[in-house]
């Protein structure tokens, strides 16, 4: 019989109520007690719809409070020391509000302190807590979690293979902190890290579990020689342990890496068969007879309707070969798609046939499996049905014929153009200004609410959104801040905002995916065509800058932000998406313009997280991501400043595309690094400016003036004092104003000391 089953499940819940009693316990409302009973019951209703699917085993190790990278941290004692006494570790005990510290920076209990670097999981917009690592650092099974989960699963009946993060791939995305080299080799970690692992697996054997998904997506990168030997030096240690172990390599193809993965002492390997079909021949060939072969054929990271009769043809020759041994999968974690279709009431009868969510994925794992084995019933049948009738092709927009290279490149170079900005925008030495966004207040959301629902009409939800924008400018001018922003009380989400007035984009209800911790977005699902039929936010910039003297900065998402940030249409290549929405965009930028806006944002947080994990792909990607980027924005006037945003990712081997976006002004997240991502702009000698935020806005800690003045000095260290803007991490629209003003004035009056230092 074909093994049916997922690599991991979302754990936010339907409803979100992961995030609402993570953020109660925050906030005092609910105690640790109840905050536990809620984790219990998402984690029993998760391995019931798996059960009830069909599927021949459910998945424990997926749910985490926060993220799943931080829980390994915490099960494998690598807590720093600010964040926990060592006989917390010592004992095993280390407490869940150390790990929420870890994570924000603040919990219920323990003091403050600095949250952990976070950063963009391989190429999804997930967001993991990065492992800080240290030369010498010792390891210790230092929480049961894990196990009391697995406890849990098998009480309720259910037959368990528990998911979790691979070893070498913790070690891969560790880094080292502070004072620790950059050349500090972390693999001489490995042998400590194994001896814990081989310990939870010894204890998970003990349980009475059989099989232990180890996801080891490093191995689809590029990897150094020595990494590729240690692989094969930790899998020859663990497989003495009581349990059989399932090598997970999900994000896409195995490459140079396939035959190190399949010769590896595993009792099974599991492929990414979505991004990576044309490996699969080639794994069969090679899999050795004793193994099971997991196929993720169903894609875990968008939302489009698999087509079973297509995946029942290409892996016919795989159960003939394999027989029992082979397993159906999703390619990756459920983790990045929302979790149940039937709740969308209100989408398209047509869009929703195209469509599969979390829960319909496990449907669509277990049909497969059944139709594999000539097992498939009437409703089987009529899924595969169904499924092929929904399969339907899009066409391509005509305007892109018209584009040339002249309209991806400004008139001037930046040298010239910043002349003619400074003489227009009249801005001091380390300008100040924010990435965006202000906090979305309880009245904000109410009022959105209530305008979507029909119970406030147009008139007055636009009159109460300019009296929020009234006060942000207010606030701003009482702070100090030399370019302000409207504050967007009027968007919902970066992406899902412009969505709504683009054509070819659908939104869900409920449609929510973790971003991180307890943050979560709801993508837009980008089916057709993309056309902007009018001026999306021209209004709220043309009457935000008539309450102040000070120039306005317009914010847009841009064109590969939308595009990696949205459900993406499968049936055109991504550049040619990306291309109609960077039209869309440059026609925004234009009108922004010309109603006098003096500053556009074009945020780009996205772009690093497109690259392919594969480096000899990389250029193909930067080459049209880049020429989007410049198609939106390259069309206005010397005077006109372009900014852009990046943040939470490494920039050191993209900088030549960076420079290439040719932005006048670039912020970056780089409080939480120290700094450190600076590096890259000042090896490349980056030419234009640059703001590196100085306030860590996922961290409730209000930052000092010494410390960020300290933060900027390292800053003018690398980069010309004419070129530096300061400004926060991020938006702050998941603040609170009580954080937020005083944060700000702080920030206002650290670039005061630097301006009287260095002017």
């Amino acid at each position: 019989m074909t093994m049916a089953h997922v690599t991991g499940y979302p754990r936010i819940g339907a409803d979100r109520e992961l995030k609402r009693a993570t953020e109660a316990y925050w906030q005092g409302t609910l105690d640790r007690q109840a905050l536990e009973a809620t984790g219990r019951e998402l984690r029993l209703v998760n391995w019931a719809a798996q059960r009830e699917a069909g599927l021949d085993l459910v998945t424990v190790g997926d749910f985490a409070f926060y993220d799943q990278v931080l829980d390994v941290s915490v099960m494998v004692g690598a807590v720093p020391a600010r964040f926990a006494a060592e006989d917390e570790v010592a004992r095993g005990e280390v407490d869940l509000d150390t790990a929420f510290r870890m994570a924000r920076g603040r919990a219920p209990s323990g003091a403050p302190a600095a949250a952990c670097e976070m950063t963009k999981y391989f190429d999804t917009n997930y967001h993991y807590l990065v492992p800080e690592l240290h030369p010498g650092q010792r390891f210790r099974l230092a929480s049961a979690r894990l196990f009391d989960q697995v406890e849990e699963a098998r009480a309720a009946g259910h037959a368990v293979k528990v998911a979790l993060t691979g070893p070498l791939t913790w070690l891969w995305l560790g880094k080292g902190r502070g004072d620790v080299p950059e050349d500090f080799d972390r693999l001489a970690l490995l042998d400590g890290l194994l001896d814990v692992y081989a310990e939870v697996l010894e204890r998970l054997g003990g349980q009475g579990v059989e099989w232990v998904q180890l996801d080891e997506s490093a191995l689809v990168q590029d990897l150094p020689l020595a990494w590729r030997q240690a692989y094969e030096r930790a899998y020859h240690r663990l497989q003495a342990a009581p349990v059989k172990l399932l090598l997970a390599s999900p994000f896409g193809g195995l490459g140079d890496n396939l035959s190190l993965a399949v010769g590896l002492p595993v009792a099974g390997l599991h492929i990414d068969a979505v991004r990576a079909p044309d490996e699969l021949e080639a794994v069969l060939d090679r899999l050795l007879p004793h193994k099971v072969l997991s196929v993720g054929a169903i894609d875990g990271r968008n939302v489009w309707r698999a087509d079973l009769a297509l995946w029942r043809e290409r892996l016919a020759v795989a159960r003939i070969r394999l027989g029992e041994r082979l397993w159906i999968a999703t390619s990756c974690s459920l983790l990045h798609v929302p979790v149940d279709l039937e709740a969308e009431t209100a989408l398209a009868p047509e869009l929703k046939s195209w469509l599969a969510f979390a829960r319909q994925k496990l449907d669509e794992v277990a049909t497969l499996a059944r139709l594999l084995d000539g097992r498939a019933d009437a409703a089987d049948r009529d899924r595969v049905e169904a499924a092929s009738r929904a399969l339907q092709a899009r066409r391509e927009a005509e305007r892109l014929a018209g584009v040339t290279d002249d309209d991806a490149r400004r008139r001037r170079p930046f040298a010239e153009r910043t002349v003619a900005q400074q003489r227009h925008l009249a801005l001091p030495l380390f300008p100040t200004t924010t990435i965006g966004s202000f906090p979305q207040t309880g009245e904000i959301r109410a009022a959105r609410r209530a305008f979507k629902a029909g119970d406030l009409s147009r008139e007055a939800y636009e009159a109460q959104m300019r009296e929020e924008i009234a006060r942000a400018v207010a606030r701003q001018e009482a702070l100090g801040i030399d370019m302000p922003v409207h504050g967007e009380p009027e968007r919902n989400d970066m992406v899902e905002y412009f969505g709504e007035q683009l054509d070819g984009f659908a939104f869900t209800r409920f449609g929510w995916v973790q971003s991180y911790g307890t943050r979560c977005v709801k993508p837009p699902i980008l089916f057709g065509d993309v056309v902007r039929p009018a001026a999306m936010t021209v209004h709220w910039s043309e009457y935000a800058q008539s309450l102040t003297e000070r120039p306005m900065k317009g914010m847009l998402t841009g064109p590969v932000t939308v595009l990696q940030w949205s459900f993406v249409r499968d049936d055109q290549p991504r550049e040619t998406t990306c291309r109609q929405i960077a039209l869309a965009l440059r026609d925004e930028v234009l009108d922004l313009e010309a109603a006098g806006i003096r500053a556009i944002q074009i945020d780009e947080p996205a772009l690093r997280e497109g690259l392919p994990l594969r480096q000899a792909e990389w250029q193909e990607y930067l080459d049209w991501a880049v020429e989007c980027f410049r198609l939106a924005s390259a069309g206005v006037r010397d005077e006109t400043q372009i900014h852009t945003h990046m943040c939470y990712a490494e920039f050191n081997d993209i900088i030549a595309a960076i420079t290439a976006l040719d932005a006048d002004v670039i912020t970056i997240e780089t409080s939480r690094s120290d700094m450190e991502l600076l590096g890259a702009f000042q090896d490349f000698a980056y030419p234009n400016a640059i703001g590196p935020g100085v306030y860590d806005i996922h961290s409730p800690n209000i930052p000092e003036v010494a410390w960020m003045v300290a933060l900027m000095e390292q800053a003018a260290e690398r980069i010309p004092v004419e070129r530096l803007w300061v400004n926060p991490d991020c938006g702050l629209k998941t603040r609170g104003w009580a954080e937020v003003e005083p944060a700000l004035a702080n920030m206002v009056e650290a670039a005061r000391v630097l301006r009287q230092r260095h002017g």
